[in-house]
């Protein structure tokens, strides 16, 4: 078992494809977070600013750790990333780009908006699952989170 049940992770992806390989990771790697799944980058901006389906903050808690696709449909992940980075109230979230975008131009915009991690989506299955499996080992069993219990 890794991760932590306190720490919830937000993900915000718009493949349902991408979304479920993640699931099936977690769920052979035991992993204990809870786990939100924002479709889009206006969902997303509604969990956390807490509108629309999301007005109630009791339903959408803080999330210790964001996982972020660049390529979705209305606000984009680049703009999703940069508001976060600069709300006070959330830019010490650690936000982790998973993405298919190799364009240097989005991984510099992305570090320079303070991302945590910028990780390239492979397209093979099996690459995809160690990808995941690396990442989950790193962000939720290595990694000391910030602590969003009493926020």
């Amino acid at each position: 078992m890794i991760g932590n049940s306190t720490q919830l992770i937000l993900v915000i992806e718009d493949s349902d494809e991408d979304f479920e390989a993640l699931q099936r990771v977690m769920y052979r790697q035991k992993v204990q977070n809870p786990i939100i799944r924002c479709a889009d980058g206006d969902e997303a901006l509604d969990y956390l600013y807490h509108t629309g389906d999301y007005s109630n903050p009791k339903n959408a808690p803080r999330p210790s750790l964001i996982l972020l696709d660049l390529n979705l449909p209305g606000t984009d992940g680049r703009e999703l990333l940069e508001q976060i980075k600069q709300d006070q109230n959330l830019k010490d979230i650690p936000v982790i780009v998973f993405t298919t975008s190799s364009n240097p131009r989005d991984v510099e915009i992305c570090y320079r908006n303070s991302v945590a991690s910028y990780i390239l989506k492979p397209i093979d299955i099996n690459k995809l699952k160690q990808t995941l499996q690396s990442f989950l080992t790193y962000w939720l069993d290595i990694v000391v989170l910030p602590d969003s219990i009493g926020r």
